[in-house]
């Protein structure tokens, strides 16, 4: 990383070298080290380290170098100065592990702050706040920031750099913990220069990165063009399953649903249970208080699912739920579309080693949060598509282009799979008659 810091330049020991985050001063030290090996004098460097017992193990490891600086403060609050170089490992912080303070306030403060932001965006930002022109930055992050929605404020301002490299490590680089590392070389200044893009398995290729969207299909060798057919454009709807946000209250077995309230329970399955002869016999029912056009039923029309619903332990576990804030207490965690659901339709689970995709004729399950489905236009699309997205073809594309999980698994994301190509025979639909396609729906049912 030192090195595509510098390449064959030396810096000058008037210019600045940062590095958020230093920890105990392993960059720091890397780079004394790799300046040493070259008879070159380094620059001046500043470390900024939050946490005081690393920040005085630093400050200790370089004590007597009047050119090295460590300053205990918080990066993300720190004074916005200008460095000549940019290096560093930025902590991986999940929304989850922030309070609600800090995540309004880091709202307020960074654009990438957006959805479910991780702080290693926000230490994007924040440093290039701070290169200054013709300056260079190095970081190694999770590569996740290449493609999920959350990270789009990211990738619109790093398409204003130029974009040296993206250089993807073997994912044992941190040992057990799982992150897909990427290393990023970054110098300031827009550029029509290409991309290097250096692959796990060596192979190197080049790609234009111009654009806020997912930057793997760009990674591709093929450059990511596709002017033909979409999944988007012949499904009506691509979504993960529902989220109630209290399975253990909602979902019953099969022969346990009170026989008052059956006619609200609607068979459902999880990603674990998928496979063809499950589908045919679900095990379990999904309690939905919705009507058959998504909308949540007024309490008093609950009837015997209220009352269900209503035991108090049921009730204290559903009121626990975050969504109470904002919803009465016996809604879902998110919106139920019953009339888009209950529908033939493909499923798929949300996280695995390789996708495929089952059909559910009958259009009668509500698949659960670990379950993508598909619902095409036209219901005679159905089989071509599960025989497409069975294919090797699409296997390869989804590979390529979903984001990965432990394991060298793979997780499907809808706005990935509407992007996913299809062949020319696919031919989206001109006109479309809603009435026409729901009562086909209702009839499979």
């Amino acid at each position: 990383m030192v090195a595509k810091l510098f390449g064959q330049t030396p810096p000058h020991p008037s210019s600045s070298l940062l590095d958020p985050g230093c920890g105990e001063g392993v960059f720091i030290e890397g780079v004394l080290r790799y300046c040493d090996a070259r008879g070159w004098r380094p620059p001046r460097i500043v470390g900024v380290e939050l946490d005081p017992i690393r920040a005085e193990t630093s400050a200790r490891r370089f004590a007597g170098l009047d050119f090295v600086e460590i300053r205990h403060d918080d990066f993300l609050r720190s004074l916005v100065e200008e460095y000549d170089y940019i290096i560093g490992n930025p902590p991986y912080v999940s929304i989850g592990q922030l309070s609600l303070e800090e995540r309004g306030e880091y709202r307020g403060a960074f654009v990438t702050a957006r959805g479910r932001f991780d702080l290693y965006l926000l230490f994007f930002e924040q440093a290039l706040r701070m290169l200054r022109a013709r300056g260079r930055l190095v970081f190694i992050t999770p590569e996740k920031f290449l493609y999920v929605e959350t990270a789009r404020a990211l990738r619109d301002l790093l398409s204003k750099y130029h974009i040296e490299e993206l250089h993807f490590l073997d994912e044992a680089t941190f040992g057990e913990l799982v992150t897909y590392p990427l290393v990023t070389t970054v110098r300031a200044g827009a550029s029509t220069e290409r991309t290097t893009v250096r692959a796990r398995n060596g192979s190197l290729r080049s790609a234009s990165l111009h654009t806020a969207n997912s930057w793997l299909p760009l990674l591709d060798d093929d450059g990511g063009e596709h002017v033909g057919v979409r999944l988007a454009d012949v499904a009506r709807r691509v979504s993960c399953g529902v989220a109630t946000g209290a399975d253990s209250i909602f979902v019953v077995r099969s022969e346990e649903v009170p026989k008052d309230i059956a006619a609200l329970a609607h068979p459902t399955i999880s990603g674990r249970e998928l496979s063809d002869s499950m589908i045919e016999k679900t095990r379990s029912r999904m309690l939905v208080p919705y009507d058959a056009t998504g909308q949540l039923l007024p309490e008093h029309a609950l009837s015997a699912l209220g009352s269900y619903l209503g035991v108090p332990h049921r009730r204290a576990r559903l009121e626990a739920r975050t969504c109470n804030a904002r919803k009465p207490w016996y809604a879902f965690h998110d919106s139920c579309a019953l009339s888009e659901i209950l529908r033939p339709k493909l499923l798929c689970k949300d996280i695995t080693a390789s996708p495929h995709f089952f059909v559910d004729w009958r259009g009668s399950i509500v698949p659960r949060h670990s379950v993508y489905y598909i619902v095409p236009t036209v219901p005679d699309h159905l089989v071509s598509l599960a025989s497409y997205l069975n294919s090797r073809e699409a296997r390869v594309w989804m590979a390529r282009n979903c984001q990965r999980a432990a394991g060298g698994f793979l997780r499907l994301q809808s706005q990935v799979l509407k992007r996913l190509p299809l062949p020319s025979e696919f031919v989206p639909p001109s006109h479309v008659d809603v009435e026409d396609l729901a009562g086909s729906a209702v009839s499979c049912a």
